[in-house]
C-alpha cells in the first residue's frame, strides 16, 4: 500500500461514495470481460483470414474439355473437379460462417463496451462529487481505488 492509498483510508469514505465505488468495481470487471471476448473475436477474425490465402491456386472448377481428348478420362476428370468445387464450396460456406460469427461477435462486445463506457463516465463523476463533498480533493477523489473504497468499512 502506498503512503497515497494509506492517506485515503483514514478518509472518511459516505456510504453512497462506497457503494458508487462498488458499482464502478462491478463495471471494470465487466469490461475486462468485454475486452477478452474483442480479443478472442479479434482471433478468430485472423484465423479465419489466415486461412483465405495466400495459398496454393485452387484448381479450375471446370476442366477445359478441349485439353480432355478420352472420354473416360473427361468422365474422371469431371468427378474429380465436381468433387473438388464441393469440397471448395463446403470450405467457403464453413469460413463464412466463421467470419461472420467472429465480426458479430466483435461488433456486439464493442457495442456493450460503448455503453459500458457511459455508464463508467457518470458513475466516475458521481464518485468524484460524493468524495469532494466529503471533503477530498478531486485529484484524490479521480486517484481513488475503487476496489478499495468498495471494500472499505462504514465509518470509515
Amino acid at each position: 500500500m502506498s503512503s497515497q492509498d494509506a492517506g485515503h483510508s483514514a478518509r472518511v469514505v459516505p456510504a453512497h461514495a462506497r457503494t458508487v465505488a462498488g458499482r464502478l468495481a462491478a463495471l471494470f470487471d465487466r469490461d475486462r470481460q468485454l475486452a477478452q471476448r474483442l480479443a478472442a473475436a479479434h482471433r478468430r477474425l485472423h484465423a479465419a483470414n489466415d486461412r483465405l490465402g495466400p495459398g496454393p491456386a485452387v484448381a479450375p472448377l471446370r476442366p477445359d474439355r478441349a485439353a480432355v481428348a478420352d472420354s473416360a478420362l473427361a468422365a474422371t476428370t469431371e468427378v474429380h473437379h465436381t468433387t473438388n468445387a464441393t469440397a471448395v464450396a463446403v470450405a467457403s460456406g464453413q469460413l463464412h460462417s466463421e467470419i461472420h460469427g467472429a465480426l458479430w461477435d466483435y461488433q456486439q462486445a464493442s457495442e456493450q463496451r460503448r455503453q459500458l463506457a457511459f455508464e463508467v463516465g457518470e458513475l466516475a463523476q458521481q464518485l468524484t462529487d460524493a468524495l469532494t463533498g466529503a471533503g477530498w480533493s478531486a485529484n484524490d477523489a479521480h486517484a481513488a481505488d475503487v476496489y478499495q473504497l468498495a471494500r472499505q468499512q462504514p465509518g470509515r
